[in-house]
């Protein structure tokens, strides 16, 4: 299947857990990319509800189609809530995360749109098909938050193997030669998070951004101690968490309520390989800019080699 929405860049900007709001989603759209946000950054349903009416109210025709991110793992028992919001403002895209897109998909094709699922490795792409996803959102090795492990170049020939449909790559994507290489590699889209976390719409307080800027690949480490799941988190905030670095270990039991998920984060900063890229704060539309400079640049010099 083709994806119905036109955009200025093929970025689907991933949904940030503390991060993403209605401001940076409408800011995206607005920007011509899929703008996105999880839902459990809303601590309760009646915020979700404000959340995505002036998301509504803030786009029009002319914008790129929005999307909401909905944990599907069996500790959230605010998906029913959730999807009946979902229901009602009808975003073009939803993406699962950490459970099957199952629950989704009846809902979601009722109006008209597209589910895609979250995946990190090769059986849970074939599980999510199986399971009416339309699309997959690869999560590959150098993502932030809960990262994949397989290299993008593998995870894509291995996926494309059995799926023809749309599907989104994420790791350590921060530039316009990445988006390029992400659609030479047979991508449909590049899902970057980590280039967007210091911009003005960003929800992530001061020194978060301040951090994602000052630091480089070397400043990450990958731990499931925080959440239970693998993770790729910022050396220097877990420290100021008084988090001993060397002696991090044990694996939480997974629990993805919105409580105890705004818990488990609030301090401890979530960036992914590409954070080198941000050399400033600055608005949603000026990094867009860049972004799309740069994959043109890279798309000709890609075109002149071959």
């Amino acid at each position: 299947m083709q994806f119905p929405h036109k955009l200025r860049l093929p970025v689907i900007a991933a949904p940030m857990f503390l991060i993403s709001g209605p401001e940076m989603v409408i800011a995206a759209c607005r920007a011509g990319i899929v703008g996105s946000f999880p839902t459990p950054n809303c601590r309760t349903v009646a915020e979700l509800e404000t959340w995505m009416a002036a998301i509504v109210e803030g786009l029009d025709t002319t914008s790129a189609p929005w999307a909401t991110n909905l944990i599907t793992h069996s500790t959230n028992t605010r998906l029913p809530a959730d999807l009946a919001l979902v229901k009602t403002y009808q975003p073009p895209l939803v993406i699962t995360a950490l459970g099957s897109p199952k629950p989704a998909v009846e809902v979601v094709h009722g109006y008209g749109g597209l589910v895609f699922a979250d995946v990190v490795n090769i059986n849970l792409a074939k599980k999510a098909v199986a399971a009416g996803a339309d699309g997959l959102v690869c999560i590959a090795a150098g993502a932030g938050g809960h990262t994949g492990h397989f290299s993008p170049f593998a995870f894509i020939s291995a996926v494309r193997e059995f799926f023809d449909g749309p599907l989104v790559i994420g790791g350590g994507i921060s530039g316009g030669a990445g988006i390029a290489g992400a659609i030479a590699a047979g991508a449909d889209f590049a899902y970057i998070g980590t280039r967007f976390l210091p911009t003005a719409e960003s929800r992530a307080v001061d020194p978060y951004k301040q951090m994602i800027v000052d630091c480089g690949p070397d400043d990450l480490i990958v731990s499931s101690a925080i959440t239970g799941t693998a993770a790729s988190w910022l050396k220097p905030s877990l420290v100021a968490c008084g988090i001993d670095l060397e002696t991090l270990s044990g694996k939480p039991g997974r629990d993805y309520t919105p409580e105890t998920a705004h818990k488990r984060w609030r301090d401890t900063w979530a960036a992914g390989q590409g954070l080198h890229a941000s050399k400033a704060i600055e608005p949603m539309a000026a990094v867009v800019d860049t972004l799309e400079r740069d994959y043109k640049t890279a798309v000709a010099r890609f075109q002149a080699r071959a």
